[in-house]
């Protein structure tokens, strides 16, 4: 690492998923992973094109059953470039003698740089520098470089460049037992001496793709059309410490794309009228230097490089192009193919992110989720409820995702996966409308599609909630919470557990959310919500009844998961480590030997803590004591040490909640589970599964947690609420922000003391509170503060 670039020295083959992944570009539109472009899919490299919202459905036959699932298509392969001595092979990292091997990252450019130095024998070598990036200006574009220089020989060296369409989805290998061929109709032609062409579709959901490629080269082009390739040829005139430059620019299209008549006859046009490989560049810094002003982040050490990294990632998978798609938060990015590139809660991690630097984004990605309201009310429906029932997985429409199965790779065994029953997904979706609002200030989406979310949200857990006479409560049974390890009881023959505390304090937050903004909306828009959706005020009466009665069980002086939780077995936590070493996936272990993690006192990761990363001490206080429940301190610190003794850390989501909940809570703790969240992909702590895509949710709740989770910063009430709590190891760090129509608002960190500054414009004051003290900040102001100890 250093400030700006991530390096790898040397030629790896059991690494170069992993670099894959973190080397791959994209610009919210697609991207590709940072395979070498010489290199073919196989089991040590998987060259991968992914464009946003471009889902395919097929059905497998697995374990007798017939499964549909819905994925991420890889599209077409627009990288392919290899080259060879006249007679010999195709020149390979894997096939050659590579006497030197680098690959660079540029993250202030967008830029992703190889160097590698053949021994071709007798003296000869053949040096191969490469650039290429995904356009950020344009994004439809992407480009390669490639510098060819010779030393010790002189002579012809054969060039051929591709498009490939003959590719499929195999980059998991827990998948391969399910159909991955999603393109059909493939074809290929020639659109000028220069340029290639080819289409395709994708085989259910007749997405048509068009992709063309225009070669520059100092000789004379050969094409050819083979199967489903485009080929293209040169033959390069080498000699001794002359290089020659090979320019490979694309342009790439789908059918989703508005303003065009044909996805072809689009990518024909693109890269006929594309400027050269420089001129390209230059707008693509200029795009790029422009993304790391508004998302200014100035962490010292190796983790602001880390940091800095991460933020890369998140800016290429949800960039400004973000705003004009209809595309949720992907789990694992636009970098692989692992979770189908679905879309789970993980904008939970995400969006307070982006909330405070790209809100046009946030927008837009929660109207994705607005789009599938309908669906979600008619999914709903189906199980006999009312309001809206999101689902756990989405991709192209709004129904239900989730794997019927699921593969154990330690057993071999499909088992059923029930993590559909993950209701808590409509609480994360009505979290994130209200937080986007609180901080951009957005009244209009609050009160039209935030609301009409909101209130069929809250509707959907009115009507889940059952009232339990023994206890005077209301009840909500048949979940699974944020745990994942517990779909059932021991021993049950229906999946489901009653009372996760996460599910139902969570559920009363959206109630007591969505009846405060009733109350708050303009009287002609709320006689409208109620006319459209019939709600009555015997349905209020209900909200409010059940917001202040939901059952949150205890166990020991503690917040319980779920009902019975505490009535589990224990785990030998010791045992297993020492049979194991790594335990963090206790339930693949478990299923192995025959037996089940729904047996023990274990969790994946944090779900009870949650809360503690949702809300503030205050809030959440606040909201148990609305359910009329005493939670003071004593009895969440006893909550937080009973859980952190029962974790595996599972989840690349797990050190990040538990290093902003201890940041609070302990603060020596904190900063290991900080490491942790930082290290996740960077470090493959969850043993594999980088290469497979890296971690969005957790790359993004690093930034935050620098950027609200240590400042203590809220966005509510018209206000920026501060209660700073630095760590030892991260205590001095600074970063800008844009709060409703201030932008470039600057706060700095130094140990004691907190800087905020806000630049000149003609916006209102900003209104700044901290736990001992309120100050008005005028636009043109800079206040520097003292923190209490």
């Amino acid at each position: 690492m250093t400030g700006w670039s991530w390096e790898y020295e040397g030629y790896t083959p059991a690494d170069e998923r992993l670099r894959e992944s973190l080397c791959t570009l994209g610009n919210g539109y697609f991207a590709s992973r940072g395979a070498l472009p010489e290199c073919a899919a196989d089991e040590v490299h998987y060259p991968g094109t992914y464009v946003a919202g471009c889902y395919n459905r097929l059905i497998s036959e697995v374990a007798g059953r017939q499964v549909e699932n819905e994925d991420m298509v890889n599209v077409p392969n627009w990288l392919p470039l290899r080259y060879r001595l006249p007679g010999g092979s195709w020149l390979t990292p894997d096939t050659a003698t590579v006497l030197d091997h680098r690959q660079m990252l540029h993250l202030s450019a967008g830029l992703l740089e190889r160097r590698t130095r053949y021994d071709l024998g007798e003296g000869r070598e053949l040096t191969v520098r490469q650039q290429r990036f995904v356009h950020m200006a344009d994004r439809h574009l992407a480009a390669l470089r490639t510098d060819f220089t010779a030393e010790g020989f002189s002579g012809p060296l054969e060039v051929e460049a591709a498009l490939d369409g003959g590719v499929t989805n195999a980059g998991v290998p827990r998948y391969r037992d399910l159909d991955g061929r999603h393109l059909t109709h493939v074809h290929t032609g020639t659109a000028a001496p220069d340029t290639v062409w080819l289409r395709c579709r994708t085989r259910t959901s007749d997405v048509r793709i068009g992709m063309a490629a225009r070669l520059t080269v100092d000789a004379p082009l050969a094409v050819r059309h083979e199967g489903r390739r485009a080929v293209q040829q040169a033959v390069l005139d080498l000699a001794p410490g002359r290089t020659v430059t090979v320019d490979k620019t694309v342009a790439l299209h789908t059918s989703h794309d508005p303003a065009i008549s044909d996805p072809l006859y689009a990518a024909v046009d693109r890269v006929g009228q594309a400027p050269g490989f420089d001129d390209l560049l230059e707008r693509h810094l200029t795009a790029w230097d422009q993304l790391w002003r508004r998302a200014d982040l100035d962490v010292p050490g190796e983790a602001g490089r880390i940091l800095r990294l991460h933020l890369f990632h998140v800016l290429q998978t949800l960039s400004p192009h973000t705003a004009d798609l209809d595309v949720g938060v992907p789990a694992r990015g636009l970098h692989g193919e692992a979770y189908r590139g679905h879309v789970f809660w993980d904008e939970l991690f995400v969006l307070p992110y982006l909330d405070l630097h790209f809100p046009e984004v946030s927008r837009a990605l929660l109207r994705y989720r607005h789009r599938r309201l309908e669906q979600a009310c008619t999914a709903a429906r189906s199980v006999g409820r009312k309001g809206a029932m999101y689902p756990w997985q989405s991709g192209s429409d709004g129904r239900e995702e989730t794997q019927q199965l699921h593969l154990n790779p330690r057993s071999g065994r499909w088992m059923p996966d029930h993590s559909h029953l993950q209701h808590h997904v409509g609480s994360a979706i009505a979290y994130n409308v209200w937080q986007y609002c609180e901080a951009s200030g957005d009244t209009e989406f609050l009160h039209t599609k935030g609301a009409e979310m909101l209130l069929q949200i809250a509707r959907f857990w009115a009507d889940s909630a059952v009232y339990d006479d023994s206890l005077g409560r209301h009840r909500i049974k048949g979940v699974v919470g944020p745990d994942e390890y517990h779909e059932a009881y021991p021993d049950a023959q229906q999946p489901g557990l009653d009372d996760n505390a996460y599910t139902n304090v969570t559920a009363a937050w959206v109630l007591a959310r969505a009846l405060e903004l009733l109350r708050t909306l303009p009287e002609p828009r709320c006689r409208e919500l109620v006319e459209r959706t019939g709600l009555d005020g015997g349905e209020l009466e209900l909200w409010e009844d059940v917001s202040r009665t939901l059952h949150v069980p205890f166990h020991d002086d503690v917040i319980s998961q779920f009902e019975g939780y505490g009535e589990l077995a224990e785990l030998d936590w010791e045992a297993y480590r020492a049979r194991y070493g790594d335990i963090r996936r206790l339930d693949r272990i478990l299923e192995a030997e025959d037996d089940s993690v729904n047996r023990y006192q274990a969790s994946k990761q944090a779900d009870v803590l949650m809360l503690g990363y949702l809300f503030s001490p205050a809030e959440l206080r606040s909201l148990f004591g609305r359910l009329g429940y005493l939670l003071d301190e004593d009895t969440w610190r006893r909550t937080v040490d009973y859980y952190l003794r029962r974790t595996s850390h599972g989840s690349t989501l797990s050190g990040l909640v538990h290093g902003w909940v201890l940041a609070r809570d302990r603060r020596a703790e904190a900063w290991k589970f900080c490491q942790e969240a930082l290290q996740g992909d960077i470090a493959d702590v969850q043993g594999g599964t980088t290469g497979e895509g890296i971690h969005l949710g957790a790359m993004a709740g690093t930034l935050d947690l620098v950027q609200r989770g240590l400042t203590g910063l809220e966005t509510r009430g018209g206000a920026l609420w501060l209660d700073p709590v630095p760590l030892p190891e991260l205590s001095s760090y600074g970063f800008a922000l844009r709060y409703q129509g201030h932008w470039g608002v600057r706060l700095r960190l130094e140990r004691e003391r907190l800087e905020i500054a806000v630049p000149s414009s003609d916006a209102s004051p900003i209104d700044i509170r901290l736990p001992d003290r309120r100050v008005s900040l005028q636009p043109g102001e800079t206040v520097r503060l003292l923190l209490p100890d």
